[in-house]
């Protein structure tokens, strides 16, 4: 009786640091977006200088998943719980990753000494981006399948907003070919963006998995 107490009291625990982690990476992921608009340095700082402390969670999950694993030997919906946490946790620590450097090619584009440039507006992927990553901790704490199989049509619209940016770019560097440095970080933050919906519809994926018992590729 003590060692299920045990074991169900390390799995409550995981669940939660996983929260906490899913909680800061989307705070991250939102501040990313913000600066892409505002370029506030103070802002860009922040977002980078505090990566250290997603890859430390990170760590500390992985290590806690490992030795759940070795310790209880777990089976079933349990195992499958495990196996999605270590997942879902790497997950994150990418979309932190990118969020990063998100911010990291803003502060390169305003260095840009280009007065003429346009700058692109990102709003509409942003906020697709973000409601995507949200819909999957969403699914994840809610233990809802259909609601993380709903991301996969998100992210067709992501992907369209990502190759209209390339149209776009494409044009805006024919017109100025003397920056094209400009117009391709500007791209970039596209590319950024993509990444972050295609490792949402990643945890999505490991969410369908956890609760149905179904492994599920989208792409």
């Amino acid at each position: 009786m003590e060692h299920h107490y045990t074991f169900l009291h390390e799995l409550t625990k995981l669940n939660k640091k996983l929260l906490q982690l899913s909680s800061m990476v989307e705070e991250r992921v939102r501040k990313a977006t913000q600066v892409i608009e505002s370029m506030d340095q103070d802002a860009i700082h922040g977002i980078i200088v505090s990566d250290y402390q997603v890859d430390e969670m990170e760590v500390e999950i992985e290590e806690d998943c490992l030795k759940i694993l070795a310790l209880h030997q777990p089976v079933a919906s349990d195992l499958r719980f495990l196996i999605a946490v270590i997942k879902i946790n790497n997950e994150m620590e990418r979309i932190a990753d990118n969020a990063v450097n998100i911010a990291m090619r803003v502060d390169t584009i305003s260095k840009f000494k280009h007065p003429e440039a346009i700058s692109y507006d990102f709003s509409t992927m942003s906020d697709k981006v973000i409601t995507m990553l949200k819909k999957s901790i969403d699914a994840l704490v809610a233990g809802n399948s259909t609601l993380a199989k709903s991301i996969f049509l998100d992210d067709d619209v992501v992907d369209a907003c990502r190759n209209r940016c390339y149209e776009d770019i494409k044009e805006r560097i024919k017109k100025d070919p003397s920056h094209p440095g400009y117009h391709i970080n500007t791209y970039l933050l596209a590319r950024h963006l993509e990444r972050i919906g295609d490792r949402a519809v990643n945890i999505a994926e490991e969410v369908v998995y956890f609760v149905e018992g179904n492994i599920t590729r989208f792409h």
